[in-house]
């Protein structure tokens, strides 16, 4: 009783000591040490648990865009050209234009010869988030260089010989994989390999001269289709060095993409990144919370409750379900009144409602319309 007295006669005095103003219930405060304990450690475990994992969620995120960027993909990339290749005068201008794109290239003995074949290693370390199918090498990464002669020799044999028995001179039978080829120079050779009059008189004196005589630029386009229908092999006709390099600096950099667009490829909501927000709506990279900002997207409607808007929504669970919903109509006043039956539920001992015929022709005219003037709402 004393303690109670004395706690009383002590709000008495603070009160005079405020200046005789209103007396207030005494205010409790919680210390820190109050949270201390198996409840407490609980809750701060369950309060720390979101923002740990979120915060890891955002460094993955960092580890797979860092490891996924133009500039770091591109370093992984090693160009490996034969030594051969080496022999010609302009292989220096391929040498010196993968020297300015930045990525490797090691000279070293290839098969098949005179090829280009490229390599791609995984980052270290490598993103746990990514599969590593994204990272798989593609073994058709082989490009050959064929001089014209040889080119020729080889398509000429091919429309001479062809049927079951015929074999590609450029693919191996051992490889279950074919190279592209790249031939440089083919139309200036063609040009100064067409005979004259005086020429065409006197018999050809090497099977070389009689493959350019044979085959004219119509019999070159038609093995080039024969080559890509019936062998699946593309070719490249370039005009000079500088141009193959071109090409070969534009397939390495988008070798260098082909994980980032797998990566993309292999979610199965490419256009969802996790952690964004849309409409204060999260939405995860699994598609979870789409269905949230369709039913948001109803209610920007003029007059749309939340109600009606959860009807819709509950029929048609995205905007390609009712869109489809639209092209099956027959007549135009069936899609316009599509949503105007669909019931309402309004909750317990209240009459259930209908969407009507207003809000169904707005988002019929919505969903359906081209024209970027249409007014929407006649009412406004």
């Amino acid at each position: 009783m004393a303690r109670e007295g004395s706690g009383r006669a002590g709000c008495s005095r603070r009160a005079g000591a405020r200046g005789g103003g209103p007396w207030r219930p005494p205010t409790w405060e919680v210390s820190d040490s109050d949270g201390e304990g198996p409840a407490g450690a609980e809750a701060g475990a369950t309060a720390c648990g979101p923002v740990e994992e979120r915060r890891a969620a955002a460094e993955e995120r960092r580890a797979v865009a860092e490891a996924l960027r133009p500039e770091q993909a591109l370093r992984r990339v090693a160009v490996r050209v034969d030594a051969a290749l080496l022999e010609d005068a302009g292989a220096d201008i391929l040498l010196e234009a993968l020297r300015a794109l930045g990525c490797e290239y090691h000279v070293e003995p290839q098969r098949p010869a005179r090829s280009l074949r490229w390599t791609r290693a995984k980052p270290d370390p490598c993103p746990r988030t990514v599969p590593s199918e994204v990272w798989a090498a593609d073994e058709q990464d082989v490009l050959l260089l064929l001089e014209p002669e040889e080119f020729l020799q080889g398509i000429q044999q091919l429309t001479q010989t062809r049927g079951p028995s015929c074999s590609v001179p450029w693919i191996c039978p051992e490889s279950s994989t074919s190279p592209r080829l790249a031939v440089i120079g083919l139309d200036a050779y063609l040009w100064s390999h067409q005979p004259n009059s005086q020429e065409m008189r006197q018999p050809e004196s090497t099977s070389v001269a009689r493959a350019a005589v044979a085959l004219s630029w119509p019999k070159v386009e038609e093995a080039l289709v024969l080559l890509q229908l019936w062998a699946h092999l593309d070719v490249l006709l370039v005009a000079s060095w500088q141009e193959l390099s071109q090409h070969v600096c534009a397939f390495t950099k988008a070798l260098a993409q082909r994980p980032f667009r797998r990566y993309r490829e292999s979610r199965a909501f490419s256009f969802c990144v996790a952690g964004h927000r849309a409409a204060s709506e999260r939405v995860a990279s699994d598609g979870t919370g789409l269905r949230g900002i369709w039913w948001r997207q109803i209610r920007q409607f003029h007059r749309v409750s939340p109600t009606v808007a959860h009807a819709i929504v509950t029929a048609f669970p995205s905007p390609r379900l009712l869109q489809q919903a639209y092209r099956s109509c027959s007549t135009e006043q069936e899609r316009l009144a599509l949503l105007a039956d669909l019931p309402v539920k309004m909750g317990e001992g209240v009459r259930p409602r209908r969407v009507g015929p207003d809000l169904s022709r707005r988002i019929c005219l919505f969903l359906t319309t081209t024209n970027p003037e249409l007014l929407l709402d006649l009412g406004s």
